[in-house]
């Protein structure tokens, strides 16, 4: 079983481009720098791969 982090990492990163793609204004230029953001987070804190939790 993969291991579930309390504080997801890179989640403001995530949430901010999610947000963005929803936005009914998008931008993408705006929604460019939030993947950028993302990217770096990514990279910094060595994410391998997110998931999804499921709800119980």
């Amino acid at each position: 079983m993969e291991a579930v982090t309390p504080n997801p990492v890179c989640a403001k990163e995530v949430l901010d481009l999610l947000n963005c793609a929803a936005d009914s204004q998008f931008d993408r230029e705006q929604c460019i720098c939030f993947l950028d953001a993302l990217r770096s987070c990514v990279l910094e804190k060595k994410v391998k791969k997110f998931s999804l939790a499921e709800q119980k």
